[in-house]
């Protein structure tokens, strides 16, 4: 695979400085039932990588020293696949967190997971799952046959159990899905994109949802490398650039969020963890979550390279979705 880093460090990004840490993204592991082209943190079946009991500790006492930590967001790979996953979301719904797992839907079927549904709804979790198109060609395409039936029956499940409904904010039963484009363009805007999920899904399998977060592709990992391999990269990075804009700035998710890797080590985002660019401090070039207080990072200086332009293209892209509407700009090349 090829290395993207060596082209993403000289940048003329502008700074940011962190804020206070209101969420904490956690990557549970690598391990995941699919492999996905877009997929930034070239997750799959094969690979072992894991957080450990002693980890989530960690991240337990971590939570209990910080109580500005609002969010426990959990990643992978799967999340669900790691053994300690449902321990970390019972401790953080005792702690009054608002616990986050972020699902590909398949997983609700795999082996060992036939309650995994039912334990979410019992303990509040949001899910926001990836269905990156309500069309099944597009779905299969991109994550293998079959995907899109599983996942639809994944869909039906959580609405049964109460995901999706218009009261999902009172009953902590919140069901989000996540677009990603198919290939090196930016993402459509938003809204009408979830009016033609919602209009489709609704109508062929009675499938509904409360909103749709729309992600631009990071040119990182698997996707980046795909980019190179068919000479793409410096297209799609110059989209990225002409797209940018200023005012998203003040709304990117790595100013409030902390983002965890398997072994415990911190990064100002999930992306930065993937290029290993970890925060550090004079004479210790990486922080563990069991060694940091979270107000020593205030004012942090966010480590910043080109592909940070991902995050303030057009309608701009975070965890949470598009940033703004993207009237303002009309990317070259975009969807």
């Amino acid at each position: 695979m090829h290395a993207t880093l060596p082209l993403l460090v000289n940048t003329t990004f502008p700074a940011l400085f962190r804020r206070s840490v209101e969420t904490l993204q956690v990557n549970l592991g690598y391990r995941c039932n699919q492999s996905c082209l877009h997929c930034h943190v070239n997750a799959g079946p094969t690979r072992t990588e894991e957080m450990t009991s002693e980890t989530v500790d960690a991240l337990l006492t971590f939570v209990a020293a910080n109580p500005q930590v609002r969010v426990l967001d959990l990643t992978g790979g799967a999340p669900e696949l790691n053994p300690h996953f449902r321990r970390l979301v019972i401790a953080g719904r005792q702690r009054g967190l608002r616990v986050i797992d972020r699902c590909n839907l398949t997983v609700l079927e795999e082996p060992g997971q036939a309650d995994l549904a039912q334990f979410l709804a019992a303990h509040g979790v949001e899910v926001v799952a990836s269905l990156p198109c309500y069309l099944e060609e597009n779905v299969d395409r991109q994550r293998g046959k079959g995907t899109f039936d599983s996942s639809i029956r994944g869909l039906q499940k959580l609405n049964a159990l109460g995901y999706g409904q218009t009261d999902s904010a009172r009953t902590g039963r919140l069901l989000n899905l996540v677009f990603n484009p198919q290939g090196a363009v930016l993402p459509p805007p938003q809204a009408p994109l979830a009016a033609a999920y919602r209009a489709h899904l609704g109508h062929h399998f009675g499938v509904v949802f409360n909103d749709l977060f729309t992600l631009t592709n990071m040119p990182i990992q698997r996707f980046g490398s795909t980019l190179v391999s068919k000479g793409q990269f410096k297209g799609y990075m110059n989209l990225l650039r002409d797209a940018h804009r200023a005012e998203n700035l003040a709304h990117v998710m790595c100013r409030d969020l902390l983002s965890v890797d398997w072994q415990g080590y911190v990064y100002d985002c999930d992306f930065n963890q993937q290029l290993a660019l970890p925060i550090g401090r004079a004479g210790q070039p990486r922080l563990h979550i069991a060694d940091l207080n979270a107000a020593a990072i205030e004012g942090h200086p966010i480590r910043v390279a080109e592909h940070c332009h991902g995050c303030t293209a057009g309608q701009g892209s975070s965890c949470g979705g598009a940033l703004g509407d993207g009237t303002a700009a009309t990317p070259k090349g975009g969807a």
